[in-house]
């Protein structure tokens, strides 16, 4: 099935060129003109992937970012101006999957969204060693990981995670008791033309131990080694 883009800016000609070059590319396409319309419509029908302006008025990118994560785990591409490195970092601390700075070709950026809906296919083909009903399911202990449903439980229960947070525990949990550097979870999570500090994978371990404890307080199977990196630890 064709996947569906929505395109988050307040600036119409890039809602109306970026429109027509993803449409051009077989993706069906929604758009809004600023972060509160956008919220009213995704936080009821999310989309298979949002491209998000981080300047908006009513409800800014970040703003707009925070409330998403919150109720979708759909992934977000954010666009930002080259003088906003900062606001690239704090988006994908907060749970951006990419970003792209302006002035941006949209042959760029349509590659940036076919890499981020492969992603999501990736964890859909990655081998686990319990198999239920002819797909591919990890089982850890407490953890069930089902990539074919992009599904997460803990205790039975479900735990919602984005693309990027399922990337990296599913590289803990795939080798028990194995230390991952962050390094490794960047390469792992990110692609290479994507600038990731040590702190933003930090900031996706704090978020997965946040989500995972909302669901049983006395979770703790995600462990630090200080200076070192994660493991995950059978619970």
């Amino acid at each position: 099935m064709t996947a569906q883009i929505a395109l988050v800016d307040d600036d119409r000609n890039i809602l109306t060129s970026v429109t027509i070059a993803l449409e051009a590319e077989g993706f069906r396409v929604r758009t809004y003109p600023d972060g509160q319309k956008a919220w009213d419509a995704l936080s009821k029908n999310p989309a298979d992937l949002a491209v998000l302006d981080i300047k908006m008025p009513r409800l800014d990118g970040m703003e707009l970012l925070r409330k998403l994560r919150e109720v979708t785990d759909m992934p977000v591409i954010f666009l930002t101006s080259k003088d906003e490195e900062i606001d690239q970092v704090l988006g994908l601390r907060m749970g951006a999957d990419d970003y792209i700075g302006k002035p941006f070709s949209q042959r760029l950026l349509i590659e940036r969204i076919r890499a981020l809906l492969r992603r999501m296919e990736m964890i859909k083909t990655q081998p686990g060693e319990a198999v239920e009903e002819g797909d591919e399911i990890m089982t850890r202990g407490n953890l069930v990981l089902d990539p074919l449903r992009h599904r997460v439980t803990w205790k039975g229960l479900d735990v919602t995670l984005t693309v990027t947070e399922f990337l990296i525990l599913q590289a803990l949990a795939m080798h028990p008791g194995h230390v991952k550097s962050r390094d490794q979870l960047m390469d792992t999570a990110y692609s290479d033309d994507v600038y990731v500090d040590d702190r933003t994978i930090d900031s996706h371990i704090k978020r997965l131990r946040k989500k995972f404890r909302a669901v049983a307080d006395d979770f703790d199977a995600i462990e630090t080694l200080y200076g070192v990196g994660y493991r995950y630890r059978d619970a």
